[in-house]
């Protein structure tokens, strides 16, 4: 079973870097600050950023093999970008098991996610279904990758309020695993959805970690994991 609790501690610096950065984001969208003030921001922001790119890349894909395989670490997903506290892009959805089994978000989306006025954009309610679908289906046992989504738009999904996802797995049929989701404000039903996994087979997962280390040669921590075993002296 997936293990929904974080690697780093409270004093973790990413966190508040992380938080700085969504504000960042969400001001970006809304503020009426003047061009001077935006310049003296972006210094600000292009000092920061070069602090952060002369220290390289580090993070590997740690934890999902465990995660999909012995389903007991999923530190990975610290910087997924709809539940990842160490990732500004995730408003963070909040995620945790209910008493029946099924998997429970809560989140508040600010206005970097607006689509119509006022409300989440659709497609942002369909990423979150995916990711809260995930984790339910990947508590069946054998974990798998998105085949089909499916959502069913009830009412607008009001920003800058409490919202609560619930999936659960529905049925399994071989690979195949059928989960079910809402979204709720409130009383008030926004969506629903269906969505289809499929059991991800061990070795298409290794050709995937291989075409990451590929495609990101300067990452370290990756590079290193698939290294071979340096010869003892």
């Amino acid at each position: 079973m997936i293990d929904f609790d974080r690697r780093f501690g409270p004093d973790d610096a990413r966190l508040p870097l992380t938080d700085a950065v969504r504000r960042i984001v969400a001001e970006l969208t809304s503020s009426s600050a003047s061009s001077d003030e935006f310049e003296q921001a972006c210094d600000l922001v292009e000092r920061a950023a070069a602090i952060l790119e002369a220290r390289g890349h580090a993070r590997a894909y740690s934890g999902a093999e465990a995660s999909l395989s012995d389903h007991q670490d999923s530190s990975f997903l610290d910087f997924s970008p709809l539940v990842g506290p160490l990732n500004p892009l995730a408003p963070p959805i909040a995620m945790h098991l209910a008493d029946d089994g099924s998997v429970v978000g809560e989140a508040v989306f600010g206005s970097a996610y607006e689509g119509p006025p006022g409300c989440v954009h659709g497609g942002f309610v369909a990423a979150s279904f995916d990711e809260v679908l995930g984790f339910a289906q990947s508590l069946g046992g054998h974990p798998g990758m998105t085949a089909n989504l499916q959502v069913d738009y009830r009412s607008p999904t009001p920003l800058h309020r409490p919202l609560r996802f619930v999936g659960r797995i529905d049925h399994v049929d071989g690979r195949k695993i059928h989960t079910v989701a809402t979204l709720h404000h409130g009383d008030t039903l926004c969506a629903e959805a269906r969505a289809l996994f499929v059991s991800m087979k061990p070795e298409v997962f290794q050709r995937l970690m291989r075409e990451r280390r590929r495609d990101d040669p300067g990452d370290p921590a990756d590079r290193a994991a698939s290294a071979p075993d340096a010869p003892p002296h």
